[in-house]
Parts: structure tokens; C-alpha cells; sequence
């Protein structure tokens, strides 16, 4: 079964061809160079280059693929969460282009996909598993019955771990995408020199709070610059790097714990952060942990993880028709 997918939840325009599991062809088209300047991603100018973007994307996915429209037997779209301006751009093409060439259309919820990132490289994995998918926008620890069986454990209450690294990245001064350039110039943390929150949810052990912590790194560095004192930067990336990972590891082993899974998978553009893959594969590996994470490729927005959830939506019968809406948020456990 031919899936030509298509995301466009945030500043990637992408697309990609696929087949099951296996990816015959994957563009993305980055806006990284244009929000630069901003210090972030501008929605407004995101979903505009998304209209301009996404046909020649979708034409460089089947040429790549070395497929035609009729060769496909379905399309897919990411349709939540994310901006809503730039799912729509997706959401909208899809769906006119599922009509057109008479096939099936498959919602695909984002984080679901961002998950089954996993699935492209490592055939072995299947569920049920455990998963800490953490990006931009989203921090969750979600226990994966099946392909398309999703139940939440933790979560955060207010910012996402990305945001925080994006955030604070920004107050140091490092250009976008902030979390990226704090991972790389981080060097060894020191909590006596920056003592940083470590902020908990009285009422649940395993969700996050993140807001505290960012709050904290930027009153670090006003505080220093009202005192006319210099900041070690990479210092203060690392202990925010640790302090975030720290959190994020130490309530995923509690849910290890309690649910008996002996499989975990990381997931979600943060799972590119060189110290929360380290970490949470010498944890995994103490506690004869099954560990999984998707290929650097694959952690940030593309569509190729897109198709390959999609596949496994269809299988279970989830598709839409012309009445399909993006939607800007959605737990991962909607059905």
C-alpha cells in the first residue's frame, strides 16, 4: 500500500512516500534560515510559505519515489496538534488531493507519528512499549498498547521541555532553533554556581512543570547583568540541560516501574538532545530496558514518519472524509 504523506504542523513543509514501515522518498523544505531572525518560528509566515512550498514538495516526494499520482493508494496528513494556520495548509491540499485521485484520506495525530518515527529503522519494535515523546511543544510519557492504542501517564502542566530549552536558549542569546545550539555548546552542569529549580506536581509523580525552571534561567541571567557579572554561558546551558533531563528521566523510570513495560522508546524533536539519549540508554540498559530512539533524521518534523503511522491507522480503519479539520490541540489518546 502507497501512502503519499504530507506534514505541516509547525515551519517543515514535507512529504514523503511510503510503504508500510519503509520510506521510498522523504522531502522536507525548512524554514529554519527565515525565523532566524524573529528568534523563533512566526505562524504567520510559516503558513505562507507552506502555500507556497507544498505542491513542489509533493512533486519532489513522487519523483523521488519514482511514483505518479496514480500509484497512490492513499494520502495522509498530520491534522493535529500544531499551528493551526499551517495544518490547514496541509490539512486543505490533502484532503482536495484525496478527492481528486478517488483514495482513502488518513488523519494522523502528530505525536503519534513522532512515535512511530521508530518504526522506520527498527523493524524488531513493536508494542506494547512505554514512550517519552518530548518536543516543542508537547512533554508526554504515554503507555502504547497497540499501533493506535495510546494511554497518557504524565504530561506536562504548563511549558514543554523544548520550549524551555527554546526559551532559554533565546534569553543566552543563541539564534533559533534555540534548543539545538544550547545542546551543542553545553559543557559540564554546576548547580552551586547556578542553582536551578527542580519543579514538581504534588498531585502526580509523573507530569511535568518546565515554566519555573525557564522563569529561573532568565532571571539568572537579568540578575547578572543588573550586577554587571558575566554568565558563563555554556555552563548555565549544561545545568539546564541536566536539570531538564533529570526530570524528564527520573519520572519516565517511575512509570517504568509501575506499568512493567520492558520496553521504552524516546520520541519528539527533543529526543535529539545528545544527554536525555545518553542518559536514558545507560538507565535503560542497568535495568535490562529495551531502548529505542529514531535516527536524527527522523526526530524532527518529516513526513515519512507521517506515512507510517498512517499505515497503521488505516489497518484499524481511521479515516476521514471532506469534513476532516486541522486542530491546534489534541491529546495523543483523541480515540
Amino acid at each position: 500500500m502507497l501512502i503519499l504523506a504530507i506534514e505541516t504542523s509547525c515551519d517543515e513543509t514535507a512529504a514523503a512516500v511510503t510503504e508500510g514501515r519503509h520510506i521510498l522518498s522523504s522531502v522536507i523544505n525548512t524554514q529554519i534560515e527565515e525565523h532566524k531572525k524573529y528568534g523563533g518560528v512566526v505562524p504567520e509566515i510559516a503558513s505562507r510559505r507552506h502555500c507556497e512550498n507544498i505542491s513542489a514538495v509533493v512533486d519532489k516526494a513522487l519523483a523521488d519515489a519514482k511514483k505518479t499520482y496514480s500509484d497512490i493508494d492513499a494520502v495522509a496528513v498530520t491534522f493535529a496538534p500544531g499551528l493551526i494556520g499551517a495544518l490547514l495548509v496541509g490539512v486543505n491540499f490533502a484532503k482536495g488531493l484525496a478527492m481528486s485521485l478517488n483514495v482513502p484520506l488518513i488523519p494522523v495525530h502528530h505525536l503519534r507519528s513522532h512515535i512511530a518515527a521508530n518504526y522506520i529503522d527498527n523493524e524488531q519494535l513493536k508494542p506494547p512499549f512505554l514512550c517519552l515523546t518530548v518536543s516543542g511543544g508537547n512533554s508526554v510519557i504515554t503507555d502504547v498498547a497497540d499501533y493506535t492504542k495510546f494511554s497518557i501517564i504524565g504530561q506536562t502542566r504548563d511549558d514543554a521541555a523544548g520550549e524551555c530549552f527554546d526559551k532559554s536558549a533565546r534569553a543566552m542569546g543563541l539564534s533559533y532553533p534555540g534548543g539545538v545550539n544550547l545542546d551543542k555548546i553545553a559543557t559540564t552542569a554546576d548547580f552551586k554556581k547556578y542553582p536551578l529549580p527542580k519543579p514538581q506536581i504534588e498531585d502526580s509523580i509523573y507530569d511535568f512543570s518546565f515554566s519555573g525552571l525557564k522563569t529561573a534561567v532568565i532571571n539568572t541571567l537579568h540578575n547578572a547583568s543588573q550586577k554587571g557579572e558575566t554568565v558563563d554561558i555554556p555552563v548555565l546551558a549544561a545545568t539546564v540541560r541536566k536539570r531538564v533531563c533529570d526530570m524528564l528521566i527520573e519520572n519516565t523510570l517511575l512509570a517504568l516501574e509501575e506499568t512493567g513495560r520492558k520496553t521504552l522508546v524516546l520520541a519528539g524533536g527533543v529526543s535529539a538532545n545528545s544527554e536525555l539519549r545518553t542518559r536514558l540508554e545507560q538507565e535503560c540498559k542497568k535495568r535490562e530496558i529495551s531502548f529505542f530512539r529514531p535516527e536524527l533524521k527522523y526526530c524532527g518534523d518529516n513526513a515519512a514518519m507521517v506515512g507510517v503511522q498512517a499505515y497503521f491507522e488505516y489497518m484499524n480503519s481511521n479515516t476521514a472524509g471532506p469534513e476532516l479539520n486541522a486542530t491546534a490541540t489534541l491529546p495523543i489518546d483523541y480515540i
